[in-house]
């Protein structure tokens, strides 16, 4: 996995524009670990450049305004995402690299796309294959190459612009952790500083403070664009009404044998590797899983798995001095809520603590993709699977395995993309792609 980026402005001359333009203009280049993800042709030359020429100054402004999306917001089928994680929609007449950038809590990915047609001029990107990051090594870069710019502006005797304003606003906002806190929030909501709803911020910070800061982020982040944002007390109401009552313990791995979450391990991988731990632990090896042997591990009566009921638009596990220790699944049919229950023993696991609630979540943070992938191989080892389908990938075939193990086909199917025995989608998560 690379782990060094760097965005760099090379001085160059323009004679129109605004100030702050022709004071910033030059070659831009963004690299990552050696791999240059601004590459193209350059039809003025008639030869390849490193980057294109632009003005470095809408750059910046670019990566100063979106930094809380790019560094929290986690990949979205939202209609608005592209716009704080595309660089095509910096606009002001460039032609901007084809590159997306986003996080999911842990690691960023870059992803350089060609330009879409091939015969673009004046400069065509030729794209690269994606680049996976500490999310640290973006902060990094970014800070670094702000000041670069600012520099510039101050040479040639220009200040208090734009930028200046929010630069200093985003260096303030990251040192004061309150605030940072806040925008953290909204951009997993999926909004721009101040975008979204006070109110609805405000109600999150309060449930942070209660039932813990990162419960709540990976509650803010798996709300969807325009969904209704559910506060503890309701919560609490939902636990009460379609929950059922769970011990505050569960079964924990021995001592000094938990992975630790690394930016070099993708989530699917760490998940995967707690599962196969658990197995080894419980001498379970590489047999299918009763319910009632998932509800005891769960700490959670058999009846949670059987029930004819639905649940809201999440599963979660809420353990605080009103509610009790309560459990809510959201799907209806056991396959389903199978998986959900797994989900969140493996996040129970996977971190402990103080926090009083565990989410499911539709969400791409690197805590919901390694709970998934937890409980994927711990319903279904890929060894096991492996061994049955016998190469034969088909979805007759995978659903034969599915039935096998009480797992949705999706399951299978994710299990063999984790593991490369098919391709993976061009919409799924590239993040998930790479591992160490």
């Amino acid at each position: 996995m690379p782990e060094e980026l760097a965005i760099t402005l090379s001085p160059e001359r323009l004679d129109e524009g605004s100030p702050e333009e022709r004071a910033c203009f030059g070659l831009l280049t963004i690299r990552a670990d050696g791999v240059n993800l601004t590459e193209g042709f350059d039809s003025w030359i008639n030869g390849y450049r490193p980057g294109p020429l632009v003005s470095g100054y809408h750059v910046a402004e670019w990566f100063a305004w979106n930094w809380w999306r790019l560094r929290w917001e986690p990949q979205s089928s939202s209609p608005t995402w592209w716009r704080a994680h595309k660089m095509v929609s910096i606009g002001e007449g460039y032609i901007w690299p084809n590159l997306t950038i986003f996080s999911d809590g842990l690691r960023t990915a870059l992803i350089s796309r060609p330009s879409s047609r091939s015969n673009a001029k004046p400069f065509r990107y030729v794209g690269t294959d994606p680049c996976i990051l500490a999310s640290s090594r973006l902060e990094a870069a970014i800070d670094a190459f702000v000041p670069q710019v600012l520099a510039r502006l101050r040479d040639s005797g220009i200040s208090e612009t734009n930028l200046d304003r929010v630069w200093q606003d985003l260096l303030a906002e990251r040192s004061n952790p309150d605030i940072a806190l806040r925008r953290r929030l909204e951009a997993l909501l999926g909004a721009d500083p101040d975008e979204a709803t006070p109110e609805t911020i405000e109600q999150l910070v309060r449930d942070a403070n209660v039932l813990g800061k990162n419960s709540i982020s990976e509650l803010a982040a798996g709300i969807p664009s325009g969904g209704v944002v559910r506060g503890a007390d309701a919560l609490r109401e939902v636990a009460q009404s379609r929950g059922f009552d769970a011990l505050q313990d569960i079964p924990g791995l021995a001592p000094g044998t938990m992975p630790q979450a690394d930016a070099n391990i993708p989530a699917w991988l760490l998940g995967a590797r707690v599962a196969k731990i658990l197995r080894a632990q419980l001498g379970l090896a590489t047999t299918p899983i009763s319910n009632k042997k998932l509800a005891d591990l769960a700490s959670v009566s058999e009846s949670a798995l059987l029930a004819d009921v639905r649940g809201p638009d999440l599963s979660f596990v809420l353990d605080d001095e009103q509610s009790g220790c309560r459990l809510v699944l959201r799907p209806k049919r056991p396959p389903g809520r199978r998986f959900e229950l797994a989900r969140l023993l493996g996040d129970r696991l996977m971190n402990p603590g103080s926090e009083k609630l565990f989410l499911a979540t539709r969400s791409r943070t690197f805590r919901q993709k390694a709970q998934r992938s937890f409980a994927a191989e711990f319903l279904a080892p890929f060894e096991e699977v492996g061994a049955l389908l016998k190469g034969d990938y088909s979805e007759e075939n995978r659903e034969d395995v599915a039935e096998h193990f009480q797992v949705s086909e999706r399951t299978i199917h994710t299990l063999l993309v984790n593991h490369r025995r098919i391709e993976r989608d061009d919409l799924e998560d590239p993040l998930e792609a790479a591992a160490t």
